[in-house]
């Protein structure tokens, strides 16, 4: 039995190896998707809202009823595109947004929606937030904790926006799986597709990216991610310090948004690998969590 198990863990390692780094691999050209969906804002914003409409929102409704009385916030909401299926249902939704850039993206995008006028766009630091903009049903936050310094305070600060009976949804990339550094968002056409490497000595790993001339700036936004970056240890150890209850938890081995993006269908991790700590982190691509406070 352990010899097979262990060999699942080597079949699981060479498949997701193959999936995100083999240039061949069916709609997987990581890097000239990935940099064309970057330089395409409305086309991301199209994957976000596709993949929340078809994952995100059947995942919640095992929890919770969602109809247009529902108030929804989504915390770091880009340029809308996670929101635009809470919008289509005449939920009250508002998202809060730190970047000039993609907040003005938003307005855009939002600007002839029929249900625009439920919808409230806020450009600023969540941590300048109170109470005052009011209690929400829904929380929404997908791949934004993994970049957020000292997650403890975060997920401490969000409860106050939290009604009765509200649910927090999470989703994020473990800190430790293939891409998990984002090193797709590389110039050189060999590290964007080069897995793992991001988990090396922050000096061996700032020299790598020096050497093969990556910019100043893109060099420091991946060590930001480097220093950021979360494993789903370390993030459910800061749901329960804060008081949270996990609801609901899915371990997916292909994240649902790559269906969106590469034409892949998910796959949920194998509860063997799921249930090993930190070994899991490398062979899962998402996590998804529904938390209660």
């Amino acid at each position: 039995m352990w010899v097979k198990q262990s060999f699942s863990v080597f079949q699981k390692t060479h498949e997701l190896a193959n999936i995100m780094s083999n240039p061949f691999q069916q709609g997987l050209n990581y890097i000239c998707l990935m940099q064309e969906r970057h330089s395409d804002n409305r086309r991301y914003f199209n994957e976000q809202a596709v993949t929340t409409e078809k994952f995100v929102l059947p995942y919640l409704r095992h929890e919770m009823e969602i109809q247009p009385s529902t108030r929804v916030l989504e915390i770091g909401c880009s340029m809308g595109g996670n929101m635009s299926p809470f919008l289509d249902l005449g939920c009250q939704v508002t998202g809060v947004e730190i970047n000039p850039t993609t907040y003005k993206l938003a307005e855009e995008y939002f600007a002839d929606h029929p249900q625009r006028e439920n919808l409230t766009l806020i450009l600023d630091d969540i941590y300048n937030r109170t109470e005052a903009d009011g209690k929400f049903d829904i929380i929404i936050m997908r791949d934004v904790i993994e970049h957020i310094h000292n997650q403890e305070k975060f997920m401490g600060f969000v409860k106050r926006f939290m009604a009765p009976n509200a649910i927090f949804f999470l989703a994020f990339p473990p800190w430790y799986n293939p891409f998990g550094g984002h090193q797709q968002i590389c110039k050189s056409k060999v590290l964007s597709k080069l897995p793992y490497f991001h988990i090396l000595p922050t000096w061996m790993y700032k020299s790598i990216l020096k050497v093969f001339g990556e910019s100043d700036k893109a060099i420091q936004d991946l060590l930001e991610i480097k220093e950021t970056g979360i494993s789903i240890e370390r993030f459910e150890r800061i749901a329960r310090q804060e008081g949270y209850t996990v609801a609901r938890k899915t371990h997916y081995f292909i994240n649902p948004n790559y269906e969106t993006k590469f034409g892949l269908k998910p796959r949920v991790q194998s509860g063997f690998i799921s249930a090993i700590p930190f070994v899991r982190n490398f062979f899962v691509t998402a996590g998804y969590y529904v938390l209660k406070g």
